[in-house]
């Protein structure tokens, strides 16, 4: 199972019901983030950031520079109002997906 499958498996679903942030994070085995990542779901991380993006940087902060770039480079943004709000929506799912793909790659 890839890290964007296994994040997707407990984005809001069951017995999970992982926000976006926590997702990325529980999919990297980061179970020590899952509490403090549980307010940062729905565009409430710091300065409105993406929350799968959020979760992504506290994963690996040393890549933080490269993982916003990489983001906002495939999904057109990295605030989560510009990704709900812009032309085209991005789904939370993609955003989840994407943050999952990055934190693989490398």
């Amino acid at each position: 199972m890839t890290a964007a499958e296994k994040a997707l498996s407990t984005f809001r679903e069951p017995p999970c019901m992982y926000n976006c942030a926590q997702t990325v994070c529980a999919a990297f085995d980061r179970e020590d983030l899952i509490e403090p990542m549980k307010s940062c779901g729905g565009g409430r991380a710091p300065e409105g950031m993406c929350g799968a993006l959020y979760g992504a940087i506290q994963v690996a902060p040393e890549r933080a520079d490269e993982l916003k770039a990489a983001f906002t480079a495939r999904n057109g943004a990295w605030k989560c109002s510009d990704l709900k709000g812009g032309t085209p929506r991005v789904a939370c799912q993609q955003c989840v997906t994407v943050a999952a793909q990055l934190l693989e790659e490398n």
